[in-house]
């Protein structure tokens, strides 16, 4: 047989070949799926969604200068924040990412606007990181409107302040201290002139945290700042910077609303009645309060809410958390007493100091439903 030239080949290693080229162009084809690339953000009021379920937002609004955000599978780091703006007024951005709507973008498939009385529950966790070269707070922030309204500013804006760097102040004035969700926060209420607003103010910074929306709320509804047949119509957590803020990021959210509640709604009759027995001495008295559920349906989590007439302080409680210590409080359940049951009643009670003429409260709300 003749030799072939220099370089060619036989039909069954052209075959071979062209086999070997199929079975790597169908590896290709059938490999995993790059991970998606991150998203840079730089337009003024430019989004994206993550997970299916979240948009992360640049949300540039008091400023003109150039903001920047990535955005991971999981949150946003702020790349490029120029320019600032004075501290005794609004910050410069709020670079975030919600579940809800936010004129009128709304997240993927969330079940909100969702009208208080009937979530149960509204677990979320957040995940911050910080820098130290900026002037911001780090804001998670509830929004809650009489309507479920997806466009425009919201009635009332709940804030949670996880960290703030700096000498600015929440909106308002300071109206004392509530234990929520188990920690201590300082509280602050009053208006921007467009929504009212009640923030709630970390001593000290807070990296992380998994809790329940509905706490705030609830505290929010007993405080007479919303109603139980309102709506909450998102959740948002970011930052609001006023000098600076490149590197503040938004390392991971969750947020998800559970409906179904048992809550009572205050639009109704009374749904549960109250008895305030108490001994009284010079300086000092007791407080032994009955919260009997009048309904048809049980009640879970429980906020009762009250106000000491003035010269009233408690000292210490018992089968129960009643707080602030003076002034609006709010008692809620331990464990062992949270459910009440048609018909069934929760005890609790509380030592306090007193001043002056002694009386009792004359108005009780058990989860924002005023009681008989």
């Amino acid at each position: 047989m003749r030799p072939l030239p220099h370089g060619t080949r036989t039909p069954h290693a052209l075959l071979g070949t062209l086999l070997t080229a199929l079975a790597t162009v169908v590896a290709l084809l059938t490999a995993a799926p790059a991970a998606q690339a991150d998203t840079l953000i730089c337009e003024q009021y430019g989004s994206t969604t993550i997970q299916g379920r979240y948009v992360a937002q640049n949300n540039r609004w008091g400023t003109s200068a150039t903001q920047c955000i990535n955005v991971t599978d999981t949150g946003f780091t702020v790349t490029q924040a120029d320019g600032s703006v004075p501290t005794n007024g609004a910050p410069k951005s709020y670079p975030s990412v919600f579940n809800g709507c936010h004129y009128t973008n709304c997240s993927p498939g969330t079940n909100l606007p969702a009208q208080l009385s009937t979530i149960s529950s509204a677990p979320s966790s957040i995940s911050y990181g910080y820098v130290g070269n900026a002037v911001y707070n780090a804001s998670y922030d509830i929004w809650l409107d009489p309507t479920p309204k997806t466009d425009g500013v919201n009635r009332t804006e709940i804030m949670i302040w996880f960290n703030r760097v700096g000498s600015f102040q929440p909106i308002g004035s300071p109206v004392g201290n509530a234990t929520v969700g188990g920690r201590n926060w300082e509280v602050w209420t009053g208006s921007n002139g467009s929504n009212d607003v009640i923030s709630f103010v970390a001593p000290s910074a807070i990296s992380s945290w998994s809790f329940d929306v509905m706490d705030f709320v609830r505290q929010t509804v007993s405080r007479g700042m919303a109603q139980n047949n309102w709506y909450l119509t998102s959740v948002q957590a970011g930052f609001e910077p006023w000098q600076n803020g490149a590197g503040l990021a938004v390392n991971s959210f969750s947020s998800s609303v559970n409906t179904g509640g048992t809550i009572p709604d205050p639009g109704g009759p009374a749904q549960c009645d109250v008895t305030y027995a108490t001994n009284v001495w010079q300086g000092g008295f007791t407080a032994d309060v009955t919260v009997k559920n009048t309904g048809s349906a049980p009640v879970d989590g429980w906020r009762l809410a009250f106000t000491l007439p003035s010269g009233q302080r408690i000292t210490n409680a018992w089968n129960a958390t009643v707080s602030p210590s003076t002034g609006a409080v709010t008692a809620t359940p331990a464990a062992h007493n949270a459910r009440i049951a048609p018909g069934a009643s929760a005890t609790f009670g509380f030592q306090g100091s007193h001043t002056g003429t002694f009386a009792q409260p004359d108005v009780f709300t058990l989860n924002g439903a005023a009681c008989s």
